[in-house]
């Protein structure tokens, strides 16, 4: 199966930010078509190693192809969310150098109107990332309660008329069902008041419909906890967020682990024995601030326009107990 055609996002910062040794191991968490792992590999010496992860069967099979051509290159079935479990199994915990996270749907998911992410193609409301889970964007669409439908669309879409998109559904869905993603885009530009804009009035519905259907925030905070007990001291995590949802949960949790524990200001202790307190608990170090994408990328992928990479590297490392290192 030849790889779609896939520019990699903010490529020559992430290489950067992995700061790669030849002889390392690291985990592309979100394999896509395979642009940021490939670059990698050209880094990697003969001893070196990379396993990527994604729970799209079509990338999956892309990169069965590239694991055949290439030794180092190892590929596994799941969502990055269970990027721990994997380094357990393989006997890494603590071991690997760095993890690379490019976060949300990747182009060739867009661009595909079978797989029903985008209201540009006309297709079937599906949005799975990966193609044999249960939940699709039109039982979401078919099931959820005008309560629940305005919830996410709030929530995740931060969208304004959450409630009159969702009480336009629902009214409409009594009568005819929804199956297309034209469709669904139609009704909700058609709740959301004023006249149209360059941006699609259905836009956050369907970033929120997509997130809801592949649990895209609870799988991201899944996948940074995770990443505490893979990288090895030094190791480098390096995350691409293409949204403010993302890239919030993404910030605070690199500061969060960068700051350590936080101590009650009623404890008796010196700003020095704070510091050494906060230090000695400290999991991450920040790498610089948010890269963005340059102008001269911006020219070729117009795409890269909303995607922000922040890049951290791992501190001091404690042993997984043997019990922990088989949780998922």
């Amino acid at each position: 199966m030849a790889a779609l055609t896939h520019i990699p996002v903010l490529l020559a910062e992430c290489l950067t930010g992995l700061k790669i040794k030849p002889e390392g191991i690291y985990l592309d968490g979100t394999f896509g078509r395979g642009g940021h792992s490939r670059a990698i590999l050209e880094q990697l010496g003969p001893q070196g190693r990379l396993i990527g992860l994604d729970r799209d069967l079509t990338a999956v099979a892309v990169g069965q192809e590239l694991a055949q051509s290439d030794a180092r290159f190892t590929i596994v079935h799941t969502p990055f969310s269970r990027l721990r479990a994997v380094a357990a199994e393989l006997g890494l915990l603590g071991q690997v150098d760095g993890i690379l996270l490019d976060i949300g749907v990747s182009s060739p998911q867009l661009d595909d109107g079978a797989r029903g992410f985008s209201f540009d193609k006309d297709g079937p409301l599906d949005m799975r990332m990966d193609q044999s889970a249960a939940k699709s964007a039109q039982q979401v669409i078919a099931t959820y309660d005008e309560k629940q439908l305005a919830y996410i669309f709030k929530v995740y879409g931060e969208e304004r008329f959450a409630s009159k998109v969702a009480r336009a559904i629902v009214k409409r869905r009594e009568q005819t069902p929804f199956t297309s993603t034209k469709d669904l885009a139609a009704v909700i530009a058609g709740a959301i008041p004023g006249k149209p804009t360059p941006k699609h009035k259905a836009t956050r519905c369907f970033q929120a419909l997509r997130i809801e259907v592949n649990s895209e925030l609870d799988e991201l905070k899944q996948a940074l906890q995770g990443a505490l007990d893979v990288l090895a001291p030094g190791g480098r995590l390096c995350v691409i967020s293409f949204h403010s949802l993302e890239d919030r949960i993404v910030k605070n949790f690199m500061r969060d682990q960068s700051t350590g524990t936080k101590i009650p200001s009623h404890i008796p202790l010196t700003a020095a024995q704070l510091d050494e307190l906060r230090a000695q608990s400290a999991t991450l170090d920040l790498v610089g601030g948010p890269h963005k994408a340059s102008e001269a990328e911006l020219e070729h992928n117009v795409r890269a326009r909303s995607a922000t990479l922040r890049v951290a590297q791992r501190l001091n490392y404690q042993p997984a107990s043997p019990d922990e290192s088989l949780m998922g």
